[in-house]
């Protein structure tokens, strides 16, 4: 009897429904939920394991609400803003022109600045689209707003199309041959873009020739002479930067978030950075005997500045070789407390000497 009793258990298992699909699985089948990790590079970082994954900011995921609130914002961070300090070195030769100043001088000054200001965004949003996916495996630059999602390619390349339009605005408003350098600077730094950036020594010195046409930009706008030793001091501080911010990428990220940077090493970065530094002082010292608005001065008050760019140079080295930092001179230059109180005191003490030369 038990056993013709039990011989019926096969037919119930059957006639048991299906257990329906968990939903986990149907999302995963359904293509839609990928719609957001369009980049193979997203779809990898998925694959990887929990503790080796980039963090949830490099996968975009906002809402589409969310995301039209912050698009102005992330649109103004492609370009960065805090970036254009560096087209600041328009300035230091009109500075240093001791005849009186008129409003058309401040407006040929600004202008300049504006134009450098165009170009370098330019190229930043030009950089970041190119670099978009190798930008998601670095621990900063993932961040960015091409890198995380936050603004799409299309939408980069239309913003690109109208500072392009911007900077040609910019261009045929005044005479062309006076914005040659700023022509120079788009075409060096389009080029390092699209490749030259993957050259080691190659991709340095561009980013350093970029800031001595800056300069060259000053002294068309004042139609004075540039130094060969202060042209020759901001080329290797730049450098220096440089090579600096390049050992830094080393240590936090190695080697493969830049092709460049198997062209190095730390010991190579070490002494060539170091070796940069001493140029940058002598050259700087020469520059001093060198420009007459500032040998004519109070010879002994600028001497006293000297003192303070080996300090600031030193500084940098210390927070680059000994405290592992460095990365972004910018952050060093308005975070750092001796830093910022050295080029204060630097800054003095050139208006010093600048005040006591009789204008021309």
């Amino acid at each position: 009897m038990d056993i013709t009793r039990s011989s019926p258990a096969p037919l119930r298992v059957v006639a048991v429904p299906p257990e329906p699909e968990p939903a986990d699985l149907t999302a995963l089948s359904e293509p839609a939920d990928l719609t957001g990790l369009s980049e193979p590079a997203e779809l990898a970082a998925l694959s990887q394991p929990a503790h080796d994954r980039p963090s949830t900011a490099a996968v975009p995921t906002a809402v589409p609400e969310e995301r039209r609130r912050s698009r102005p914002r992330d649109l103004l961070a492609l370009v960065r803003p805090g970036q254009w300090v560096k087209n600041l070195a328009v300035v230091p030769l009109a500075l240093l022109d001791t005849h009186p100043w008129g409003a058309a001088d401040l407006l040929r000054t600004g202008w300049a600045i504006l134009g450098f200001t165009l170009a370098s965004a330019v190229v930043y949003v030009v950089n970041d689209l190119a670099d978009r996916e190798r930008d998601r495996l670095h621990p900063v630059k993932r961040h960015r707003p091409i890198a995380s999602g936050r603004v799409s390619p299309a939408s980069a390349t239309v913003l690109t199309g109208l500072l392009a339009l911007s900077l040609t605005g910019w261009a045929v408003a005044g005479p062309a041959w006076q914005w040659w350098p700023t022509a120079l600077y788009l075409a060096l730094s389009l080029a390092y873009s699209q490749g030259l950036k993957h050259v080691p020594l190659v991709d340095a010195f561009i980013v350093a020739t970029g800031f001595v046409l800056r300069l060259l930009q000053g002294a068309l706008l004042i139609g004075g002479r540039l130094s060969e030793w202060l042209a020759l001091c901001v080329f290797s501080l730049c450098l220096m930067l440089s090579l600096g911010k390049r050992r830094h990428e080393m240590t936090a990220a190695g080697r493969a978030h830049r092709p460049a940077l198997r062209g190095y090493t730390l010991a190579f970065l070490d002494h060539l950075v170091v070796l940069v530094a001493v140029l940058t002082a002598v050259s700087y010292v020469l520059y001093l005997r060198d420009d007459a608005a500032l040998a004519t001065g109070a010879s002994f008050v600028i001497l006293l500045s000297a003192p303070c760019a080996v300090f600031g140079l030193a500084r940098y080295l210390q927070l680059l070789l000994v405290e592992e930092g460095g990365g972004n001179p910018v952050h060093v230059l308005f975070r750092d407390r001796a830093t910022l109180v050295n080029a204060g005191l630097w800054a003095v003490l050139v208006a010093l000497a600048l005040l006591t030369h009789p204008s021309g």
